[in-house]
């Protein structure tokens, strides 16, 4: 019995693979013994950037008491991160951080965004080199600002010995949280933005190349239609995986500055 994945093998269909995470240099920058090289990875990672600048210089360049238009779009960003992420999970003190985690969550969300937009359908995040840059800096802002507040000892202190934990339990509890804190949170905050991403890069791609197979197949053509439909509901799927991923991925950084700088109880 002949099977559809070898009916779709026959027309050509080429299931997608790590080649497509694979992009070569456009541009060799040789520094010293180093060379960067630019790809098309790096050159979307920089579009995000300037994206996000131009949204805030055109949005805030000329603030009105009533904003309209792109002003009050985007003070809604701002506005969101604000109650839902900063006041929410560290209080007040936290609105000093409020740019970091304005910048993080529109950052990622433009990034996550590249996905799904047509010619471009590839998001940056999913390289894990992007994801991990950005929680390395998490890690950086949560572990000096639990050093500043606690002094060194006392936030290893704080970090290391959960209070009212009884004291013979410390020796097999000190080493889990240092793992769990100081070296999982970077992996884990990395890892579930570069995964969420990667997959999602593979199910777009094999339905909409399914359907082009599909649809040139004979007889299989009438499942073309079907394919496309799945496909259109996995891009509507992957703008709200977008949002969710900025939002996690800036709540945890919030949770963590916020369990950083806490005062012991």
């Amino acid at each position: 019995m002949t099977t559809l994945p070898t009916l779709l093998a026959r027309e050509g269909f080429h299931a997608p693979g790590t080649e497509d995470f694979e992009w070569p240099a456009i541009w060799e920058i040789h520094l010293g013994g180093f060379t960067l090289e630019i790809n098309r990875t790096a050159l979307l990672m920089l579009l995000a950037t300037l994206v996000v600048l131009a949204l805030f210089l055109v949005a805030f360049r000329r603030p009105k008491v009533v904003p309209r238009g792109l002003q009050n779009l985007m003070e809604v960003g701002v506005e969101f991160v604000r109650r839902q992420i900063v006041l929410e999970v560290i209080g007040q003190d936290g609105l000093r951080f409020l740019p970091y985690l304005v910048t993080l969550f529109f950052f990622i969300l433009l990034g996550n965004f590249l996905e799904v937009i047509p010619g471009i359908n590839f998001s940056a995040n999913s390289r894990i080199a992007f994801p991990i840059s950005m929680a390395i800096v998490s890690w950086v802002t949560f572990n000096v600002e639990g050093v500043r507040r606690h002094g060194f000892i006392g936030y290893t202190k704080h970090v290391l010995f959960p209070p009212g934990a009884p004291a013979w339990l410390y020796p097999l509890l000190v080493p889990i949280e240092f793992i769990t804190q100081i070296i999982v949170r970077p992996i884990t905050l990395s890892v579930r933005l570069a995964a969420n991403f990667l997959a999602g890069h593979f199910l777009l791609a094999v339905f909409f190349l399914g359907t082009i197979a599909l649809l040139q197949g004979g007889f299989t053509a009438i499942f073309g239609p079907f394919a496309f439909a799945i496909a259109i509901a996995l891009v509507g799927f992957e703008i709200f995986v977008s949002f969710l991923q900025a939002f996690i991925f800036t709540i945890l950084t919030a949770s963590y500055i916020g369990g950083a700088v806490a005062e012991e109880h």
